[in-house]
């Protein structure tokens, strides 16, 4: 009992350790976000950073199309059996042949319980009425559902809508989507993904790469500052939430992250693009800066050294509505 018990601390020990003393890259800020319909995937490489992880997480939906896995399809679009579409029928037969196995492991035979021959025989009987009422009682009830269901798919069509109300324009269709597609961008994406997105290249001029490093040392100060007003106004509500989140853990640790004197030391575009009325771009940045972690209590350093510098290598999603300011959507980690 004693061994059992120390293996037992000794994995505890192991599952609390990364959580006491996470590395570097997993204890930075606000990791994760939304990059809209392209939230599941990796960014671009470059050469600032020729690897990175897809986001950890998000509030947008991971959709899997069919394609990617043949074998769902195929169930997906396999006709079910007979048994399938007659559950009852598979019930009342698994029961019957249940209780004349029961009979047999109790000795008495399959046809325990059923007298003589002629029971048995009344019995098959009564399934075979049974089933035969049940069968055209499907039957009817089918084509008694079928048609009204038919007839209403094609009255809306012919009524010029789907409730018969006016169609609706090539343009108010555009409008919608752009409307709902913006929307779900600056809510985090949540709504970018629940539908297949078309996307259109973008590009990125020089006063956008200004407004992404102006947002690299405005977010940072504003988070080390714990200033969530003036987070608000730098990232998705999304992110917000997020970096939310690491300062309340670090508020119950008694401590604060201190972020200052950020440089951008290389950065490149990993790639732009546009759905609907959302713009996005995914920057790799490498930069600079003192990072260092304090006792709210005393102002002590317990974890790393004012005088010295540490860099970090991310990828920064940023989006905008058509029109507007960029904004920070999504931290990816490299």
């Amino acid at each position: 009992m004693t061994k059992f018990r120390w293996l037992a601390i000794l994995a505890a020990l192991i599952i609390a350790v990364p959580s006491l003393a996470p590395s570097p890259a997993d204890a930075r800020a606000g990791g994760g976000g939304s990059r809209g319909s392209k939230s599941g995937q990796a960014p671009a490489p470059t050469q600032t950073a020729p690897t990175s992880k897809p986001v950890e997480r998000s509030a947008t939906p991971q959709q899997q199309s069919p394609s990617a896995n043949p074998a769902s399809a195929a169930a997906a679009g396999a006709k079910p059996g007979f048994m399938q579409r007659n559950p009852f029928l598979t019930g009342l037969m698994g029961g019957m042949l249940g209780a004349g196995l029961i009979g047999m492991l109790m000795g008495g035979g399959f046809g325990a319980g059923l007298g003589s021959m002629a029971g048995m025989l009344g019995f098959l009987l009564q399934l075979a009425l049974i089933g035969g009422i049940v069968y055209f009682a499907v039957r009817w009830w089918k084509s008694r559902n079928g048609a009204p269901q038919a007839a209403f798919a094609g009255a809306g069509a012919g009524a010029g809508g789907p409730m018969g109300g006016t169609p609706m324009s090539p343009d108010q269709g555009a409008n919608s989507m752009a409307r709902t597609g913006l929307m779900g961008g600056m809510l985090g994406g949540a709504g970018a993904a629940s539908a297949a997105t078309a996307t259109q290249p973008l590009e990125i001029v020089a006063a956008d790469y200004d407004a992404f490093e102006a947002l690299l040392t405005n977010v940072q100060a504003a988070y080390s500052a714990g200033d969530l007003p003036k987070l608000r106004t730098l990232v998705t509500p999304e992110m917000l939430g997020y970096f939310s989140q690491d300062l309340a853990a670090n508020a119950s640790r008694g401590v604060e992250n201190k972020v200052t004197d950020v440089k951008l030391e290389q950065g490149d575009l990993s790639e732009a693009w546009s759905e609907g009325a959302v713009d996005y771009a995914s920057v790799a940045m490498r930069f600079s800066m003192i990072d260092v972690m304090r006792n709210v209590a005393d102002g002590r350093i317990v974890e790393g050294n004012e005088q010295v510098r540490t860099e970090a290598t991310e990828v920064w999603t940023f989006l905008r509505g058509r029109g507007g300011n960029w904004i920070l959507s999504a931290i990816q980690h490299t």
